[in-house]
Protein backbone atom coordinates (compact mmCIF):
# COMPACT_ATOMS: atom_id res chain seq x y z
CA UNK A 1 0.00 0.00 0.00
CA UNK A 2 1.33 3.40 -0.93
CA UNK A 3 2.08 5.90 1.84
CA UNK A 4 -0.59 8.31 0.61
CA UNK A 5 -3.15 5.48 0.61
CA UNK A 6 -2.36 4.72 4.26
CA UNK A 7 -2.85 8.41 5.02
CA UNK A 8 -6.20 8.36 3.22
CA UNK A 9 -7.47 5.64 5.55
CA UNK A 10 -6.72 7.72 8.67
CA UNK A 11 -7.29 11.49 8.56
CA UNK A 12 -5.70 11.84 11.99
CA UNK A 13 -2.55 9.94 10.99
CA UNK A 14 -2.30 11.93 7.76
CA UNK A 15 -2.04 15.13 9.78
CA UNK A 16 -0.07 13.89 12.79
CA UNK A 17 2.42 11.29 11.53
CA UNK A 18 4.45 13.63 9.25
CA UNK A 19 4.78 16.11 12.11
CA UNK A 20 5.85 13.39 14.55
CA UNK A 21 8.46 12.04 12.12
CA UNK A 22 9.74 15.58 11.60
CA UNK A 23 10.02 16.08 15.38
CA UNK A 24 11.86 12.77 15.82
CA UNK A 25 14.40 13.72 13.16
CA UNK A 26 14.81 17.09 14.84
CA UNK A 27 15.46 15.40 18.18
CA UNK A 28 18.14 13.22 16.56
CA UNK A 29 20.11 16.22 15.30
CA UNK A 30 23.48 16.42 17.03
CA UNK A 31 23.17 12.97 18.59
CA UNK A 32 25.73 11.47 16.21
CA UNK A 33 28.44 14.11 16.43
CA UNK A 34 28.46 17.87 15.93
CA UNK A 35 28.07 17.74 12.16
CA UNK A 36 25.03 15.46 12.40
CA UNK A 37 23.06 18.54 13.45
CA UNK A 38 23.45 19.83 9.90
CA UNK A 39 23.30 16.61 7.90
CA UNK A 40 20.19 15.45 9.72
CA UNK A 41 18.56 18.82 9.12
CA UNK A 42 19.23 18.38 5.42
CA UNK A 43 17.84 14.83 5.56
CA UNK A 44 14.83 16.08 7.52
CA UNK A 45 14.14 18.70 4.88
CA UNK A 46 14.28 16.16 2.05
CA UNK A 47 12.11 13.71 4.02
CA UNK A 48 9.71 16.53 4.85
CA UNK A 49 9.33 17.38 1.18
CA UNK A 50 8.40 13.77 0.51
CA UNK A 51 5.88 13.79 3.35
CA UNK A 52 4.27 16.99 2.08
CA UNK A 53 3.99 15.44 -1.36
CA UNK A 54 2.36 12.33 0.14
CA UNK A 55 -0.02 14.44 2.24
CA UNK A 56 -1.18 16.75 -0.52
CA UNK A 57 -3.70 14.43 -2.28
CA UNK A 58 -5.25 13.49 1.08
CA UNK A 59 -5.38 16.76 3.01
CA UNK A 60 -7.56 19.04 0.92
CA UNK A 61 -7.08 22.06 3.19
CA UNK A 62 -3.31 22.01 2.66
CA UNK A 63 -3.32 24.47 -0.24
CA UNK A 64 -1.25 27.65 -0.32
CA UNK A 65 -3.23 30.90 -0.40
CA UNK A 66 -2.15 34.53 -0.52
CA UNK A 67 -3.82 37.54 1.11
CA UNK A 68 -2.92 40.88 2.63
CA UNK A 69 -3.77 39.42 6.05
CA UNK A 70 -1.22 36.64 5.50
CA UNK A 71 1.49 39.19 4.68
CA UNK A 72 0.56 41.35 7.68
CA UNK A 73 0.61 38.42 10.10
CA UNK A 74 3.80 36.98 8.62
CA UNK A 75 5.73 40.24 8.91
CA UNK A 76 4.20 41.02 12.31
CA UNK A 77 5.16 37.65 13.77
CA UNK A 78 8.70 38.07 12.46
CA UNK A 79 8.91 41.44 14.24
CA UNK A 80 7.59 39.83 17.44
CA UNK A 81 10.06 36.97 17.18
CA UNK A 82 13.15 39.17 17.02
CA UNK A 83 11.70 41.93 19.21
CA UNK A 84 10.69 39.94 22.28
CA UNK A 85 13.75 39.13 24.33
CA UNK A 86 14.49 38.96 28.01
CA UNK A 87 15.63 36.76 30.85
CA UNK A 88 12.34 34.86 30.92
CA UNK A 89 11.35 34.73 27.25
CA UNK A 90 13.33 31.64 26.17
CA UNK A 91 13.07 28.15 27.58
CA UNK A 92 16.85 28.04 27.97
CA UNK A 93 16.63 30.78 30.59
CA UNK A 94 13.12 30.12 31.93
CA UNK A 95 13.74 26.59 33.19
CA UNK A 96 17.08 27.54 34.73
CA UNK A 97 15.48 30.43 36.62
CA UNK A 98 12.72 28.15 37.85
CA UNK A 99 15.29 25.56 38.90
CA UNK A 100 14.16 22.85 36.51
CA UNK A 101 17.06 22.75 34.05
CA UNK A 102 20.82 22.67 33.61
CA UNK A 103 22.98 25.78 33.87
CA UNK A 104 23.62 27.77 30.66
CA UNK A 105 26.87 26.02 29.80
CA UNK A 106 24.90 22.81 29.22
CA UNK A 107 22.76 24.33 26.51
CA UNK A 108 23.31 23.24 22.94
CA UNK A 109 25.40 25.52 20.77
CA UNK A 110 23.61 27.75 18.29
CA UNK A 111 22.99 26.31 14.82
CA UNK A 112 25.83 28.03 12.93
CA UNK A 113 27.24 26.29 9.84
CA UNK A 114 29.71 29.13 9.27
CA UNK A 115 31.35 28.28 12.58
CA UNK A 116 31.20 24.54 11.99
CA UNK A 117 32.36 24.39 8.36
CA UNK A 118 34.08 27.73 7.78
CA UNK A 119 32.60 31.10 6.91
CA UNK A 120 31.15 31.22 3.38
CA UNK A 121 32.33 27.67 2.64
CA UNK A 122 30.35 25.54 0.20
CA UNK A 123 29.04 23.31 2.99
CA UNK A 124 28.04 26.30 5.09
CA UNK A 125 26.03 27.75 2.23
CA UNK A 126 24.47 24.35 1.50
CA UNK A 127 23.13 24.06 5.02
CA UNK A 128 22.08 27.72 5.18
CA UNK A 129 20.13 27.28 1.94
CA UNK A 130 18.59 24.04 3.21
CA UNK A 131 17.53 25.75 6.42
CA UNK A 132 15.95 28.74 4.74
CA UNK A 133 14.23 26.71 2.01
CA UNK A 134 13.10 24.02 4.46
CA UNK A 135 11.72 26.49 7.00
CA UNK A 136 10.00 28.46 4.24
CA UNK A 137 8.39 25.71 2.15
CA UNK A 138 8.41 22.48 4.20
CA UNK A 139 7.89 23.48 7.84
CA UNK A 140 4.76 25.64 7.29
CA UNK A 141 2.53 22.96 5.70
CA UNK A 142 3.66 20.25 8.12
CA UNK A 143 3.23 22.39 11.25
CA UNK A 144 0.07 24.20 10.18
CA UNK A 145 -1.66 20.98 9.21
CA UNK A 146 -0.77 19.47 12.58
CA UNK A 147 -1.51 22.42 14.85
CA UNK A 148 -4.28 24.32 13.08
CA UNK A 149 -6.05 21.56 11.14
CA UNK A 150 -5.60 18.59 13.47
CA UNK A 151 -4.75 19.54 17.09
CA UNK A 152 -7.04 22.58 17.34
CA UNK A 153 -10.04 20.57 16.21
CA UNK A 154 -9.09 17.23 17.83
CA UNK A 155 -9.06 18.88 21.26
CA UNK A 156 -12.75 19.60 20.70
CA UNK A 157 -13.72 16.16 19.34
CA UNK A 158 -12.12 13.01 17.97
CA UNK A 159 -14.34 13.50 14.94
CA UNK A 160 -12.25 16.58 14.19
CA UNK A 161 -13.14 16.80 10.50
CA UNK A 162 -16.67 17.75 11.55
CA UNK A 163 -15.36 21.00 13.11
CA UNK A 164 -15.21 23.94 10.66
CA UNK A 165 -11.82 25.64 10.42
CA UNK A 166 -13.41 29.00 11.21
CA UNK A 167 -15.11 27.89 14.43
CA UNK A 168 -13.67 29.66 17.47
CA UNK A 169 -13.10 27.22 20.32
CA UNK A 170 -11.60 29.02 23.34
CA UNK A 171 -10.10 25.93 24.99
CA UNK A 172 -8.61 24.67 21.74
CA UNK A 173 -7.34 28.15 20.86
CA UNK A 174 -5.35 28.64 24.04
CA UNK A 175 -4.10 25.06 24.37
CA UNK A 176 -2.90 24.98 20.77
CA UNK A 177 -1.16 28.37 21.10
CA UNK A 178 0.48 27.20 24.34
CA UNK A 179 1.69 23.89 22.87
CA UNK A 180 2.95 25.64 19.75
CA UNK A 181 4.77 28.24 21.86
CA UNK A 182 6.56 25.71 24.03
CA UNK A 183 7.63 23.67 21.02
CA UNK A 184 10.06 26.56 20.40
CA UNK A 185 12.86 27.91 22.55
CA UNK A 186 11.33 31.41 22.24
CA UNK A 187 8.22 30.30 24.13
CA UNK A 188 6.58 33.70 24.65
CA UNK A 189 6.97 34.77 21.03
CA UNK A 190 5.85 31.28 20.06
CA UNK A 191 2.59 31.52 22.01
CA UNK A 192 1.78 34.89 20.44
CA UNK A 193 2.75 33.49 17.05
CA UNK A 194 0.48 30.48 17.52
CA UNK A 195 -2.41 32.75 18.50
CA UNK A 196 -1.83 34.97 15.45
CA UNK A 197 -1.71 32.02 13.06
CA UNK A 198 -4.86 30.52 14.59
CA UNK A 199 -6.65 33.87 14.27
CA UNK A 200 -5.76 33.92 10.59
CA UNK A 201 -7.27 30.48 10.04
CA UNK A 202 -10.42 31.56 11.86
CA UNK A 203 -10.67 34.73 9.79
CA UNK A 204 -10.07 33.14 6.39
CA UNK A 205 -11.65 29.72 7.03
CA UNK A 206 -8.74 28.03 5.28
CA UNK A 207 -5.21 26.91 6.04
CA UNK A 208 -3.41 28.37 3.03
CA UNK A 209 -3.09 31.95 4.31
CA UNK A 210 -1.52 30.73 7.54
CA UNK A 211 0.94 28.56 5.62
CA UNK A 212 1.91 31.68 3.66
CA UNK A 213 2.21 33.80 6.82
CA UNK A 214 4.33 31.09 8.45
CA UNK A 215 6.54 30.94 5.36
CA UNK A 216 7.01 34.72 5.33
CA UNK A 217 7.95 34.73 9.00
CA UNK A 218 10.46 31.91 8.61
CA UNK A 219 12.00 33.37 5.46
CA UNK A 220 12.47 36.81 7.02
CA UNK A 221 13.88 35.20 10.16
CA UNK A 222 16.34 33.17 8.08
CA UNK A 223 17.53 36.28 6.24
CA UNK A 224 17.84 38.11 9.58
CA UNK A 225 19.86 35.28 11.12
CA UNK A 226 22.32 35.10 8.23
CA UNK A 227 22.75 38.84 7.62
CA UNK A 228 22.88 39.84 11.28
CA UNK A 229 24.69 36.79 12.64
CA UNK A 230 21.76 36.20 15.01
CA UNK A 231 22.30 32.45 15.09
CA UNK A 232 20.55 32.08 18.46
CA UNK A 233 17.23 32.17 16.61
CA UNK A 234 18.18 28.97 14.79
Amino acid sequence: MRFSEKFRNSPAAARAVPFILFVLLTAAQGKFGATSTYWLYLAKTVAGAGLVWAMRPVITEMRWAFSWEAVLVGVGVFALWIGISGEWTTQNSLWVKLGFSHPPEKFAAAWNPNKQFGSASALAWLFIAARILGSTFIVPPIEEVFYRSFLYRYIATQNFLSVPLDKFLPRSFFITAFVFGFSHNEWLAGILCGAAFQWLVLRKNRLGDTMTAHAITNFLLGVWVVTRGAWQFW
